[in-house]
């Protein structure tokens, strides 16, 4: 009798928000202001009037609607839950108030952890990069250990320190990857509201590239690497962006897309591209 296929175990579960398992954290903890991006004013620390005693939001399925895009594109990498769950064991800034100030401070530096971990941990999995599987696993495991701190040692950690030699070995990874393509180096260009529908972009270096607004409708990006790179508004309909390198949710959901769009399947597609 053939045996059956093992299951595949999604490495990254853990790096999903779960705001099941979270207090609401990021509808607290940051300042909005009143833009395109959200319809109000919110200062830093105060709960967004939409938010529920039962710490989910009450207008989430109307949210773009209701002048909240900003919302629709934030993602905690997980960082929410970690933080209610491990680092304060359950409690929350509602229950114990005294906590509170602690756990908005912890968050912007479990969420730029935790998204070092998904770039690490998609790293791992791509096989062009075997040479340095040995170093992004000691790196991830070092960054893991980490997310384990206590609010003190989170609070006090200069995260930049740590981005700074992740981002070179993620470079390390993204050369390996692309080798042998022939696509230009545009990291950093400023390609706001272009035109590269006719551009050949696969295998391209985007790195912290500023492509709003720009036209990728039907473009074939290959294995371009977008790690950090600017999609706000982005034209994406038709687009193959299936094996491009550290793209994230977050870059996805601020981007426009369809049907016909092609993104990583650790990726979801958003409900606006509908």
């Amino acid at each position: 009798m053939p045996s059956r296929p093992l299951p595949v175990v999604d490495d990254r579960a853990h790096l999903r928000a779960d705001c099941s398992r979270c207090a609401g954290l990021c509808c607290v903890a940051p300042e909005f202001a009143a833009s395109a991006d959200f319809a109000i004013d919110k200062p830093a620390g105060t709960p967004c009037r939409h938010l529920g005693e039962d710490f989910r939001c009450g207008v989430h399925a109307t949210l773009r609607d209701r002048g909240f895009p900003g919302c629709t594109v934030f993602d905690c990498f997980g960082a929410g839950q970690q933080i209610t769950q491990a680092t304060f064991g359950g409690r929350t800034w509602r229950e114990t108030p005294e906590l509170a100030r602690a756990q908005f401070a912890v968050l912007p530096v479990m969420r730029q952890l935790h998204e070092m971990l998904w770039h690490l941990t998609e790293a791992v999995s791509l096989p062009a990069a075997a040479p340095l599987h040995a170093e992004l696993h000691a790196v991830r495991d070092r960054i893991e250990r980490l997310t384990g701190g206590t609010p003190e040692q989170l609070t006090a950690l200069d995260v930049g320190a740590q981005r700074g030699p992740v981002g070179e070995l993620l470079g390390r990874v993204s050369d390996l990857v692309r080798a042998g393509t022939r696509a230009r180096d545009r990291r950093g260009a400023d390609l706001v509201g272009r035109d590269l529908r006719r551009t050949d972009l696969r295998g391209a270096s985007l790195r912290g590239a500023y492509l709003i607004g720009a036209d990728l409708r039907g473009a074939d990006l290959g294995t371009a690497d977008l790690l950090g790179a600017d999609l706000r508004a982005a034209d994406v309909r038709g687009a193959d962006l299936g094996r491009c390198l550290f793209l994230t949710q977050p870059q996805v959901s601020a981007a426009r897309g369809d049907a016909a769009t092609r993104i990583p399947a650790a990726v979801r597609r958003p409900a606006h591209w509908r």
